[in-house]
């Protein structure tokens, strides 16, 4: 095992450098854009824009990828997110930093895809799954202390954003110099909506209300401690907190739903979120550490739903098609996430910083009515039936992308182009002859020929006379 973190160490103290640096941007942002008059609504606007960047990163970062291999491409990406992070004080102005959020939100989708399809690779069948938990382990904690570090600096100066900008420069380097082999080529799958809807309405709709509730309490809690009367400092520990408190509370609860109806959990956290959730717009608790106290509370009934409702699509799913039951699921999570800062920073503007969690509240309690009619629907699974919790597996940071080569006969996948110039690179090391080396065993054995016009040249492509009709499809890379 030591032996196997090792040898995806570089990429590991990447993945801390770059979230310390993302986390850092996710609480100074809100905070700053406050202090530069940006109203209520604009806040939300660019909170919900570096969601859809997340969205069209899981569409489009595939590409990238495969056109430029994944060492050229995480060096692509990081630089390009690096370079955003310092145009905010730049460019002080509403619309700019919503595009400059787009930009953030697609190059971190490409970053989790790289990343994680390397670990995934590097891993084994024994070890995947404790890899892929110490990644998601360091990956929250960066992540939190990237949040609680903008206490040490002064938010109305330049120094925050040039921190958040070198931390993920800084991230281009271990890997950029790793000798590492480097993954396979990257698998795409279909979006089919309609078909997570009918293998699982509960979790395919629940993850779309999930997504509009924590996309508003990820990204504008910061804003709600600030205009709650929190000092900056606080706030940006307020905000840490509701990460803390999904970190304690995931996996007791992804176990305690291995023991029973993976619904009934969800419904019972949604149910939890709300009362808690009420109760902060009741008391509206300002003094620090019951604010913060709260704010644990929350977490910890929030933070969990995510994870519980993949694994109960993975319990509908045939195991071929986890990938694409995982990454759909990120698709909708993304989705709501893009709707839950606008709707709640409008409520916000209306009606006070209290509107953040009346929009939990209304979305927590939908999700719990919608869930208990799913469970009158349709029976439970019994035990046997079910897949076991694994954190790893259903975080939401990204998706763990499956190490099978393209199959170009497989439904699940939607096979791209033959030639991809990034694989024809002599750094992906693949087990696969040279044109020369064939050419010359061939000819010893006498049976030299030319290759057929129609045929691939490339190591990385399956050979097939057609490719199916549906390679123009979007997919998530996974």
């Amino acid at each position: 095992m030591a032996q196997t973190l090792l040898s995806v160490s570089a990429l590991l103290l990447s993945v801390a450098l770059l979230i310390f640096g993302h986390g850092l941007q996710t609480t100074l942002l809100p905070l700053a854009a406050d202090r530069f008059y940006f109203s209520d609504f604009e806040i939300g606007a660019m909170s919900s824009a570096y969601f859809v960047g997340m969205v069209l990163g899981c569409l489009g970062a595939p590409l990238v990828i495969m056109r430029a291999g994944h060492i050229r491409a995480f060096a692509a990406l990081v630089s390009l997110m690096s370079a955003a992070a310092i145009m905010h004080p730049i460019i002080i102005d509403p619309t700019a930093w919503i595009i400059i959020r787009i930009v953030s939100g697609f190059s971190l989708a490409g970053f989790y895809m790289i990343v994680e399809s390397w670990l995934n690779e590097s891993a084994t069948n024994e070890n995947r799954g404790t890899i892929m938990s110490f990644y998601i382990v360091i990956l929250f904690g960066a992540l939190m202390l990237g949040q609680i570090s903008m206490a040490a600096t002064n938010i109305a100066s330049f120094v925050p954003f040039a921190i958040a900008s070198v931390s993920v420069s800084l991230a281009v380097m271990p890997v950029s110099l790793t000798t590492s082999t480097q993954p396979a080529p990257i698998t795409l799958v279909r979006f089919r909506p309609a078909q997570l809807f009918k293998n699982s309405p509960a979790a395919f709709v629940g993850i779309l209300l999930i997504g509009v509730s924590q996309g508003a309490l990820l990204t504008l809690t910061p804003l709600y401690g600030s205009q709650i009367g929190l000092s900056t400092n606080q706030s940006a520990f307020y905000a840490a907190a509701i990460i803390g408190g999904g970190m304690l509370a995931q996996w007791p609860v992804g176990r305690l739903s291995d023991r029973m109806d993976r619904r009934l959990v969800i419904m019972g956290l949604g149910c939890a979120t709300a009362a808690a959730s009420l109760a902060i717009v009741f008391f509206s608790p300002t003094e620090f550490r019951v604010a913060v106290l709260s704010a644990v509370l929350v977490g910890m009934c929030t933070q969990p739903l995510y994870a519980v409702a993949v694994a109960h699509a993975f319990d509908h799913a045939a195991p071929e098609d986890f990938v694409e039951t995982s990454s759909g699921m990120l698709l909708s999570f993304g989705i709501g996430s893009i709707a839950g800062p606008l709707i709640a920073s409008g409520i916000m503007g209306q009606i006070g910083p209290s509107g953040l969690y009346v929009m939990v509240v209304a979305v927590n309690v939908i999700l719990a009515v919608f869930i208990l009619t799913r469970i009158f629907a349709r029976e439970a699974l019994t035990a046997d039936e079910k897949t076991d919790f694994e954190y790893a597996a259903t975080a939401q940071v990204g998706t763990v992308i499956s190490p099978e080569p393209l199959d170009a006969e497989a439904e699940e996948y939607v096979i791209p182009p033959e030639e991809f110039p990034a694989y024809e690179d002599d750094i992906y090391n693949f087990e696969t002859p040279s044109e020369d080396e064939e050419n010359s065993e061939n000819t010893q054995d006498g049976s030299a020929k030319e290759p057929d016009s129609g045929e691939s040249e490339s190591a990385s492509s399956p050979e097939k006379e057609e490719q199916p009709d549906n390679t123009s499809s979007s997919g998530s890379g996974t």
